[in-house]
């Protein structure tokens, strides 16, 4: 791993919780890529600069920022310092898809009491045999965000050619491990190959490949988090082989696919001993 950058990550067994993600980065840079779940953000020390939707955002001090699932993103350090951040994945159930539309419109929420309760939630996740604690603490997070969000609730037009665009996705999704050809997919979905990327690309902010990579290294988070070994992960996950799994793991994560796992394992250590 790259001098001055440390990551720790696990799976709590916490209802909602895909996975908690502790970083601290000097000089990595994300590319733009999508999650399945939401991404719920605070960062300790620094700052972070990325675009969401083709609008350039940023996390001041005490912000708490929600990036809705399947919303394109990138993120950088906005110092020479670097930033040290805390990021919950939270699954599909924590909050109605309704609320993407006006997570996306503004992202960062300046609410010190929300950032307050996400630490203590943090604090409880660190800790074996806390879960119900982290379960209450999430129950009320979630309902300050609805808070949040729902007074934003607007109706969205569809954007021309959508119905290809989200075609073309539910394909993608389906053919996650298994991949397809641009032209299959054009064939499947009665487009031009050349339309189909311009329509993906304009409904959703990224790439076709970019959003099936992206799908991939969440779904290799997973598994690596869940104990499987990073040798069996490339194919599980769709990848070509160990090297190509490899280089787009440690763009998208910031680490290798070994060094991300490890850190789980490490966890998972220190939460068997806390329950002795």
């Amino acid at each position: 791993m790259v001098a001055g950058q440390q990551v720790s990550a696990w799976r709590p067994k916490v209802p909602g919780v895909v996975e908690v993600f502790h970083a601290r980065f000097t000089e990595h840079a994300y590319p733009m890529h999508v999650h399945d779940s939401w991404t719920l953000l605070v960062v300790d020390d620094g700052a972070v600069r990325y675009d969401l939707n083709r609008h350039e955002r940023g996390t001041p001090h005490d912000t708490v920022s929600l990036l809705p699932p399947q919303v394109p993103h990138n993120g950088s350090p906005a110092t020479a310092q670097g930033f040290r951040k805390r990021v919950l994945y939270l699954d599909l159930t924590q909050l109605d898809e309704t609320f993407i539309g006006p997570a996306v419109d503004g992202p960062d929420l300046v609410d010190p009491g929300l950032r307050r309760r996400v630490g203590q939630l943090h604090t409880s996740l660190t800790h074996r045999g806390d879960e119900l604690e982290a379960e209450s603490r999430l129950a009320l997070i979630r309902e300050r965000l609805r808070g949040h969000l729902r007074p934003r609730l607007v109706a969205r037009p569809p954007r021309a050619d959508g119905g290809v665009a989200h075609s073309l996705r539910e394909l993608l999704d389906e053919r996650l491990v298994q991949g397809l050809t641009l032209d299959e997919a054009a064939r499947l979905v009665h487009a031009h190959p050349t339309h189909l990327v311009r329509a993906f690309s304009a409904a959703f902010g990224i790439a076709p490949h970019q959003y099936l990579m992206a799908r991939r290294v969440d779904r290799a988070r997973r598994l690596l988090l869940d104990g499987q070994p990073a040798s069996e992960v490339a194919a599980a996950a769709g990848f070509y082989d160990q090297s190509h799994f490899t280089r787009h793991f440690k763009r998208l994560v910031g680490s290798a696919p070994g060094q991300y796992a490890r850190a789980g394992k490490a966890r998972s250590h220190e939460h068997r001993l806390d329950g002795e």
